[in-house]
C-alpha cells in the first residue's frame, strides 16, 4: 500500500464479455487489478454498476488500500452502451467513494487507449464493425448502425454472407465449395433448418461462423475468398472514410482485426497504426484528466 497524499488512478473497461479494472499510481505503477462479468448497460444501470464495482473492489483489495487511500482514486469508467440516451446522466447520479469519477464509451476509451489520449480514430472489427475518433473534440461515427442493415465486414455479416452463399450453392446458382458444403452441413443440408435457425439468430449467431470462413480463405476456397475480400473491402472503406474525415492516425481493433488485416488493401495496411494500450488505458486517461480537471475527450 503507498503512502503520501498523492493521487491514484482507477481505469474500467466494461463490456458486453466481461470487466476488467487496474489500479496505478501516478508514476504509471499498477498497484491492483480485478475483474468481473459483463457491464454493459444493456444489462440495466444497477447491474452493471454492481459488475463494476466487483472488478473494482478486486483491484481495491490487490491494492491493500483503505478508505484514505480509496478517497484518493481519480476513476475513468468506460461502458459498453454508455451512447444510449440518458445513460451518462444515470452513472454519473451514482453515489462512489472516489476524490472523482467520470464515466464514457468503451470506444471512447479504446481509441483513447490506441492513441495515448491524442487524436485518432479506430475501426473495429468484430461480430459488429464501427469507425470511431476523437477529432479536434470531435467525435467521429462511420457505420456500425446494426445487423444487418449495417456493420458490414464485420464477424455475423461474414457469416450472415457465408450462409447466404451456402444455400445459392445448396441450389446450384453457385459452384459448391468446401466451406459451402460445411456450412450446409450444419443444417443437416436442409434449406427448412436453415429458415427456421434464421427465424432466431442473432449476429452473434451468425459471427459463429467468420473463423470457418477465414479458415477455408486461407486454404483456398473460391467461395470463402470472396466472401473474406467483400468484408477486407468494407474494412478499408471505414479506414479510409475516417483518413478523409482528418483522423491524424488509425488502428483496427477487434476480434476479426489480426485475421482480417492480410486482406486489407495494401495502402491501407501501410497506413494503420499499432495500439498503443487498450480500453483500461484510455479510462486511465480519462482518470488522469478528471484529477487535472479536464474532462473533455
Amino acid at each position: 500500500m503507498s503512502g503520501g497524499t498523492s493521487h491514484f488512478y482507477l481505469g474500467v473497461d466494461g463490456g458486453g464479455t466481461g470487466c476488467r479494472a487496474r489500479i496505478e499510481d501516478v508514476a504509471g505503477a499498477v498497484l491492483g487489478q480485478g475483474l468481473s462479468g459483463p457491464a454493459t448497460t444493456r444489462l440495466g444501470v444497477e447491474a452493471a454498476w454492481a459488475s463494476v464495482r466487483r472488478a473494482v473492489d478486486a483491484a481495491i483489495e490487490e491494492a491493500g488500500f483503505g478508505e484514505a487511500e480509496i478517497a484518493r482514486i481519480h476513476a475513468g469508467i468506460g461502458l459498453a452502451g454508455m451512447r444510449r440516451k440518458g445513460a451518462i446522466e444515470a452513472f454519473q447520479a451514482l453515489s462512489h467513494p472516489f476524490a472523482s469519477i467520470v464515466f464514457a464509451s468503451d470506444s471512447d476509451t479504446a481509441c483513447l487507449g490506441a492513441h495515448s489520449g491524442l487524436d485518432g480514430a479506430i475501426a473495429i472489427a468484430g461480430t459488429g464493425s464501427v469507425g470511431l475518433g476523437i477529432v479536434d473534440g470531435k467525435h467521429l461515427r462511420i457505420g456500425g448502425y446494426g445487423f444487418p442493415i449495417s456493420d458490414e465486414g464485420s464477424g455475423a455479416d461474414i457469416g450472415l454472407n457465408a450462409v447466404r452463399a451456402a444455400l445459392q450453392g445448396h441450389d446450384g446458382r453457385i459452384p459448391q465449395s468446401a466451406l459451402l458444403t460445411e456450412v450446409m452441413r450444419r443444417f443437416e443440408d436442409d434449406p427448412a433448418d436453415v429458415v427456421a435457425w434464421m427465424d432466431g439468430a442473432s449476429a452473434t449467431d451468425y459471427a459463429t461462423f467468420a473463423p470457418m470462413v477465414l479458415r477455408h480463405a486461407d486454404q483456398g476456397d473460391a467461395a470463402a475468398r470472396r466472401i473474406v475480400q467483400n468484408a477486407a473491402a468494407q474494412i478499408d472503406m471505414l479506414v479510409r472514410t475516417l483518413f478523409d474525415q482528418n483522423a491524424p492516425r488509425v488502428t483496427l481493433l477487434g476480434g476479426l482485426s489480426g485475421p482480417l488485416e492480410p486482406w486489407l488493401s495494401p495502402d491501407v495496411r501501410r497506413r494503420l497504426k499499432p495500439a498503443d494500450g487498450d480500453a483500461v488505458d484510455g479510462a486511465i486517461i480519462l482518470a488522469r484528466r478528471a484529477a487535472e480537471g479536464r474532462v473533455a475527450l
